[in-house]
């Protein structure tokens, strides 16, 4: 197979302002590295941080390329990759940030160790709206909170990215869960098998009737600020908060005095690090396993994208304005 030398790629020159589609060199791969045709760009909440500047813990030297999801198929391996050959169809969260190039170009060398093979009852565009969404919830109730069957679980934002994974999540493995939204999302939540609690619910009510005032075993904030304060008043005695946005300033008292545990989750940082790298694929594979067992599937925004469009889904993001998970076909 002849390799392409050229691509076509979404360049971020200036934060804040439009992408420009231009056609640079195809990357070369490395050892461990796979060359993935993307065939697929999931958009998250991150991506339009990074285009702004204002997400420092992701800081991405400029010219940059975004897009920290993808889906595709393997293109060439490098010497050293074993576990991919071209033509398998792959996914992963691979970069788009702290310096790694991302997915919105035609092709992305990628870290072997990032990938798995794509669920075979999924289209490309539904894989690419998984890994960082599926990473963060996993890392939350799995790794973090070590969650067991029969738990009572209680997911902020039930309705969102990591929410309505994090809910599917949990019920596969046999928790009874209950997650937060406003009116609107109800049927989301529920559609996805929670037991829904408004928003607006006193803490104290929303834990007596579903806890018997005793507190839920895991509570996992994807909100921040306020919601992660109200997570330390909702948790039980000698349980675990977890959070994907523990970033203020919040008062412990609440967790001390029930004896419980809490556990941030920073999905970037084996990126930003290497360290953890093959984990990543690790959980992407067990996302392939739920998702063909019929356990685990994305909401994704019906609307499509291009390179040339990349713009118009990052205004939906910022207005708050999509119904699922946005993702760019490449």
């Amino acid at each position: 197979m002849t390799r392409q030398s050229t691509m076509r790629a979404a360049i971020l020159e200036t934060h804040k302002a439009p992408l420009r589609l231009s056609t640079v060199s195809t990357p070369e791969v490395g050892p461990r590295e796979v060359l993935v045709r993307v065939r697929a760009s999931g958009v998250n909440p991150l991506d339009t941080k990074i285009h702004a500047g204002t997400a420092a813990h992701a800081h991405h030297p400029l010219p940059a390329i975004l897009g920290i999801d993808l889906a595709g198929v393997v293109e060439q391996t490098g010497r050293d990759v074993t576990r991919f050959k071209p033509g398998d169809e792959v996914y992963g969260m691979t970069g788009g940030g702290v310096g790694v190039p991302g997915s919105l170009a035609e092709f992305a060398a990628v870290d072997a160790d990032l990938l798995a093979p794509k669920p075979a009852n999924l289209s490309m565009r539904e894989a690419a709206a998984l890994p960082l969404i599926f990473i963060t919830a996993w890392e939350g109730l799995i790794d973090r909170a070590a969650l067991k069957a029969g738990q009572k679980v209680l997911i902020h934002g039930g309705a969102g990215g990591v929410g309505h994974v994090a809910i599917q999540i949990a019920r596969a493995f046999g928790a009874d869960v209950f997650a937060t939204g406003s009116a609107a999302q109800r049927a989301t939540i529920e559609g996805f098998g929670a037991v829904f609690i408004d928003r607006g619910t006193a803490i104290e009510a929303y834990v007596a009737e579903h806890t018997g005032g005793r507190g839920f075993d895991i509570v996992y904030d994807t909100v921040g600020g306020k919601v992660l304060d109200a997570s330390f008043e909702a948790v039980r005695r000698f349980g675990h908060v977890v959070s994907a946005l523990g970033w203020g300033t919040h008062a412990l008292g609440p967790l001390s005095f029930r004896a419980a545990s809490y556990s941030g989750v920073f999905t970037l940082l084996p990126l930003l690090s290497g360290e953890g790298r093959a984990h990543h694929g690790e959980i992407m594979a067990e996302a392939t396993r739920l998702v063909e067992a019929g356990k685990l599937a994305p909401l994704v925004d019906a609307r499509r994208f291009t390179l040339e469009s990349v713009g118009d889904a990052y205004a939906l993001i910022r207005d708050h304005a999509a119904k699922g998970k946005l993702v760019v076909d490449i």
